[in-house]
């Protein structure tokens, strides 16, 4: 008898359990949702929501969903296809060792890696103690007062230092100096960065740098070639002409030679990624900037200070957040919106693990292996460079057959020029390896041990360091595995991560980061390839890469893509030097305006005065959409210089704004070109293009769309996906040509993290990743549905619908009762929530954005907790609860607290700690109370906590 009642194999087989696995809601959960909302199916309520105008009439052209075995089967063959040599490239990226304690505990733990910006403060005391450890680290090696909490890499971060040394500096010069010596990509993206603020650059030998008049010199310790050079004396020539000295440094060099703050260096600079984060091809890896106490109102980043609770002790909090470009716009000198804190927290633990000791012992094994090789290279009658701590010069030499010989033995050498090469050691180096590496060059080393007997040191003697670092307990307590291990985790049980909560972040789109997707990163095939080893080593990279961005391409409807920006801001300063460089292109170098939404997220204005660029802000109209008469008046009225419009779509207001076709028009009619901010993907994919609905570039933001996990506020992958007439203005790679420079370090950003996006993108398949969209969708509309009687949502678009996310109102309950969207967050900490976005794009708010991958179960949850605050609010209102001393004004409410010997508060113990039955069952505890931000900012320490006030909160 034929089988008509069961699934075929086929079916069977063709079925991704992956899909249902990413989407939180099942089919019943789905369809019983979908009465609640008022729709029948998904794509009824799709096509009530999105406009018609915009939604794409066929499917996406991927291929279907696979299961998770086929994908991980799938990447193992493009990963075996990258050759692993070992690499003495240097150039700032060295071989590190990942202690697996920290390499399974932190980069492979969601409890660190799912983790949000610390925002809250009070659920993120333990990812902010670490980077506090970073940022000590960082100060301490560096010799300067203080220093942030990490920038996206050493190239950058160098390019900030000269807009801090820009506006900090006496010197009134538009000239910065860069000595010849810094590493090639760091000049390359110093280059991008001045051309678009309008600063001239002068590239020289640093003894030139005394002689030139300039508000900034920025030199290299030990420089790109490895030498040691001592700059005092240019240092107070340089101050004594009104201009600031920065400096990039070698964290584990300084371990061994003087710290740039004993000298006169002013902002210090450098990436950490040799302490513990492989080479990844490029990133991700943390860089760092320190500098003097007096520039720290101006600093770029992200500072990550010591305040104190409601109850008088310790906490961490993001320090001076009114820097954020939120605030600030297009006045702000910076577009960072982010970190590395994943990373930064790696090397910050990598620090705590070795201490100053252990730092110290690598560091002079590494330098002895160097000496010893120098010495074996001159005995053979070679010239190496002098005074250097693990980097040779070696000059003199044929260079081509030198590589070539290198490569016959798997093994990289830097390529400089055509008669000389560098070789630069570190951890990982062995004594092998030194036989090896002498053979190539003709040398032989037949007793290494006699060989370091004779042989000194290459530190210049009065560059030697004498002034102790890491001196705080913490760097001198957890060497044992049991000891780091345990403190790692008391660390992260102190946060809300993902892998506890929901974390219903607007326009954050904190989802699923899937294990299978994780997995590939740590392969040594994709983690130990070195970002500028020779292509043929590089493959699979290539085809990985290629493959992304043909799915991205499909995905967006654009023509081209670039996967150099490493943050979403850097994608967004890609995207609008594209636009300028095709201006200039065509004669029209005049285009300098850019219109703005009022709406729109603060980096917006920031990219695009980095550009250049003059705002014009536009208005939004009372139901949040951008006024699109007022974008006719301005594109008309600046017509002659109008550049680009940005814009975001879904808007910022969490709607599908009806004019987006028409408003392309009107700014293409002008001469602009039309940049729509990819934050909002999440609700496009499958359902509607932007390169086809008249946009012409949008950035994308791998570590939201695309499930590159947020790691605490870092790393991301901000691709810039342009149309194909804007396509040769995208970043050039290092060594390439292009008329717009390189804006990150490496050619294609944090490359390591790429195999996540690749992973989802296959494991959904086109019709899972269609569905992910009307799921998020729905579980938006779901909330704003179920939460309706309860607060108003402030804006929704067709038919009363709102697109992924929804903000919930609480001006009037603030007006009625005293209590704000602030008292609302924190409250929410008490059921074991992380907040949504508080205050943002309109003061006074909670912006929710679920995603797709939240069960109903979830769903729930949150919603039962938010309408036991909304009759916690009733309650002051009718006067049950006090208008002061109520659960929400004195929320979060730690277990001291409620366990402590007297309890003054008007409101029960029992529904301070337990507001809703379930929480008996399962309870996270905050580990501080509420934090004092004003405390925080008036008395701004950004190191650890003296040992002492432990001691003090331990005796009271």
């Amino acid at each position: 008898m034929p089988n008509t009642s069961s699934p075929s194999l086929r079916d069977l087989e063709n079925h991704s359990a992956f899909v249902d696995r990413h989407i939180g809601p099942n089919d019943a959960e789905i369809a019983a949702m979908l009465k609640i909302v008022g729709h029948a199916s998904l794509d009824a309520m799709t096509d009530a929501i999105v406009p018609g105008k915009i939604k794409s009439p066929m499917p996406l052209a991927l291929p279907a969903a696979i299961t998770e075995v086929e994908a991980l089967a799938r990447i193992r063959t493009i990963a075996d296809r990258n050759a692993v040599f070992r690499s003495f490239i240097g150039q700032g990226y060295y071989g590190t060792l990942t202690p697996n304690v920290i390499l399974r505990n932190i980069l492979e733990n969601p409890a660190w890696y799912t983790a949000y910006t610390p925002y809250q403060a009070e659920i993120s005391q333990g990812r902010m103690e670490a980077l506090i450890n970073f940022q000590t680290m960082v100060a301490d090696l560096t010799g300067m007062e203080i220093a942030n909490a990490s920038l996206l890499d050493e190239a950058t971060a160098a390019a900030e230092a000269m807009t801090l040394a820009k506006r900090s500096a006496k010197s009134k010069s538009n000239l910065f100096f860069v000595s010849n010596a810094v590493h090639p990509q760091t000049l390359e993206v110093v280059r991008t960065r001045a051309d678009g603020l309008g600063i001239d650059l002068h590239v020289g030998d640093d003894a030139d740098a005394a002689k030139v008049d300039s508000f900034g010199v920025l030199l290299q310790y030990p420089n790109t070639f490895g030498q040691i050079n001592d700059y005092a004396t240019l240092a107070e020539a340089t101050h004594a002409r009104g201009a600031l000295v920065a400096v990039a440094t070698d964290l584990l060099a300084l371990t061994l030679i003087r710290a740039p703050g004993s000298w006169g260096a002013d902002i210090v600079i450098g990436n950490s990624q040799r302490f513990g984060v492989p080479f990844g091809f490029g990133g991700p890896h943390a860089a760092f900037m320190a500098c003097r106490d007096a520039y720290k109102r101006s600093m770029p980043g992200r500072l990550i200070g010591v305040s104190i609770d409601a109850e008088g002790k310790p906490a961490y909090r993001l320090t001076l957040q009114t820097r954020e470009q939120h605030i600030r716009r297009e006045k702000a000198t910076s577009n960072i919106c982010t970190a590395q804190v994943l990373l930064a927290v790696m090397a910050s633990m990598y620090a705590v693990y070795h201490g100053p000791d252990g730092l110290t012992r690598i560091a002079r094994r590494t330098h002895r292996l160097a000496t010893i090789l120098a010495r074996a290279l001159r005995d053979a009658g070679l010239t190496v460079g002098p005074d250097f701590f693990d980097t040779l010069h070696v000059v003199g030499v044929d260079a081509a057959a030198l590589h070539a010989k290198a490569r016959a033995a798997r093994i990289n050498l830097r390529a400089i020029d055509a008669g000389s090469v560098g070789i630069s050691v570190d951890e990982t180096t062995t004594r092998a390896d030194l036989a090896a590496l002498a053979s190539v060059f003709g040398a032989s080393i037949e007793d290494i041990d006699a060989l370091d007997q004779s042989t000194a040191d290459a530190v210049p003697a009065g560059l030697r360091r004498e002034s102790p670092f890491l001196q705080h307990p913490v760097f001198n307590t957890h060497h044992s595995e049991h000891e780091l291990l345990r403190y790692m985790r008391a660390l992260a049980d102190k946060d809300l991560a993902m892998d506890r909560t929901m974390i219903p972040l607007g326009s954050c789109t904190m989802k699923l980061n899937a294990t299978a997707e994780m997995i590939p990163v740590t392969w040594p095939e994709f983690a130990n390839i070195h970002p500028l080893a020779p292509a043929d080593q590089a493959t699979g990279y290539k085809q990985l890469i290629d493959e992304l961005e043909a799915m991205l391409v499909e995905v967006t409807g654009y023509d081209a893509v670039s996967l150099q920006p490493n943050s979403g801001a850097q994608g967004e300063f890609a995207g609008l030097l594209a636009i300028r460089a095709w201006h200039r292109s065509r004669g029209d170098s005049h285009r300098d305006i850019c219109l703005i939404p009022e709406s729109a997220h603060g980096t917006n204005p920031a990219s695009a005065q980095m550009c250049g660029m003059s705002v014009v802000v536009t208005r939004c109209d009372k139901d949040g959409n951008v006024d699109v008469d007022d974008i006719r008046e301005k594109a008309q009225k600046y017509s002659d210089r109008l550049a680009a419009l940005m814009i975001t779509y879904p808007s910022t207001h969490g709607v599908f704004e009806e004019d987006v076709v028409e408003i392309c028009e009107i700014v293409h009619r002008h001469g602009g070109q039309v940049y729509t901010d990819g934050a909002n993907m999440n609700a496009l994919v499958g359902v509607a293009k932007p390169g086809k609905w008249g946009s012409d570039v949008s950035h994308l933001n791998l570590h939201k769309t695309f499930c590159i996990p947020h790691g605490g506020g870092g790393p991301g992958v901000g691709p810039c996906a342009v149309k194909s007439h804007l396509a040769p203005f995208l970043p050039r790679v290092m060594g390439g040509q292009g008329e717009v420079g390189m804006v990150s370090a490496a050619s294609f950003g944090s490359a390591s993290i790429l195999p996540i996006s690749w992973m989802y993108i296959t494991l959904m398949g086109t019709e899972g990743l269609r569905k992910a969209t009307q799921v998020a969708l729905l579980n938006a509309n779901y909330i704003a549905r179920r939460l309706a009687p309860h607060y108003a949502t402030l804006y929704t678009g067709r038919n009363g619908l709102v697109a992924h996310e929804c903000i919930l109102d609480l001006r009037p309950l603030k007006d009625a009762t005293g209590i704000g969207a602030e008292d609302v967050a924190k409250r929410l900490i008490d059921f074991g929530f992380h907040a949504p976005t508080l205050s943002f794009p309109v003061a006074g708010t909670l912006m929710v954005e679920p995603t797709e991958s939240e069960s109903l179960h979830e769903l729930d949850r949150f919603i039962d907790a938010m309408i036991q605050i909304r009759d916690e609010i009733r309650a002051v209102e009718e006067g049950t609860l006090d208008r002061e001393d109520n659960p929400l004004k004195h929320a979060p409410h730690t277990a001291t607290m409620v366990a402590g010997s007297e309890w003054t508060h008007h409101y029960p113990r029992e529904l301070a700690a337990f507001p809703l039955p379930t929480l008996k069952q399962q309870k996270y505890w905050p580990p501080v109370a509420r934090v004092d931000n004003v405390y925080g900012d008036k008395n701004i320490m950004c190191a650890c906590i003296p040992i002492d006030a432990y001691k003090d909160e331990a005796e009271a």
